[in-house]
């Protein structure tokens, strides 16, 4: 057998695996949200899906290092990070945000044991860029939600991605919400090493994932009509982060 069929076949197996695992786990977790009432969404959230994350990363044989990381925040947050991988879906959920939800793309819904698991954790399904008007209606509901709830939520700003690796474009979704509640903004940079980073792809190669966490950014100041400056700014910071990590 040569190295490439032995190579995809042990990919095949690991993608497998790593889908009967969420499956189970999303069976699992619709039980216990039966037995409870479909009240504890923390619990479905930070405990059962976070170790669903973290089954999934081991069979990848990945181990996920996460630095400066704050698990007791002392108001609303608006988490945001980078993306440059199918693994940060993974490594998202593994690292158990407390008390937050999150904005997720619609597709990974169709896939069901993903969609069962997003309903019952209070995911926020968005929609392409190319549907401005409902995705503005998507995030007036999110707003009306986390004002009346003080939940905090993670989203990625980042756009399309760009060739080569670097920060792509920036969207103001985030930036608009944290504006509108008043919540502080907290980046961090998720560094997957290139040698075992699957971009949009599921083979994934054993390694260490590294999670920078950084100061949170004070938005109590922030008005709409500095939206595209302040984005602009945060942008930049990962950017300088990019390099920082890549280089």
């Amino acid at each position: 057998m040569s190295d490439n069929t032995a190579g995809r076949l042990d990919c095949w197996l690991k993608a497998s695996l790593a889908f009967v695992v969420v499956s189970l786990g999303s069976i699992v977790m619709l039980f216990v949200a039966v037995l409870t009432a479909f009240q504890l969404r923390r619990l479905y959230a930070e405990t059962l899906a976070g170790a669903i994350g973290r089954m999934v990363l081991r069979i990848w044989g990945i181990e996920v290092v996460v630095h400066d990381f704050d698990p007791a925040p002392a108001r609303q947050r608006v988490y945001i990070s980078n993306h440059t991988s199918t693994l940060d879906v993974f490594v998202l959920i593994s690292l158990r945000l407390p008390d937050a939800r999150f904005f997720m793309s619609g597709f990974l819904r169709k896939i069901l044991p993903l969609g069962l698991i997003g309903y019952l954790i209070g995911i926020i399904w968005t929609q392409p860029q190319a549907f401005p008007q409902r995705r503005t209606q998507i995030f007036q509901r999110a707003e009306r939600l986390l004002r009346r709830t003080g939940e905090s939520v993670y989203l990625s700003p980042e756009g399309e991605r760009v060739t080569g690796g670097s920060v792509g474009h920036f969207n103001k979704g985030a930036f608009h919400l944290a504006t509108r509640l008043k919540a502080q903004i907290v980046p961090f940079y998720i560094f997957i090493p290139p040698e075992m980073d699957p971009g949009m792809g599921v083979c994934a190669r054993p390694g260490t994932v590294q999670v920078y966490f950084k100061p949170a950014i004070e938005t109590t100041g922030w008005r709409l009509e500095d939206l595209l400056e302040n984005k602009d700014a945060v942008r930049q910071q990962f950017v300088a982060w990019h390099h920082e990590y890549h280089g």
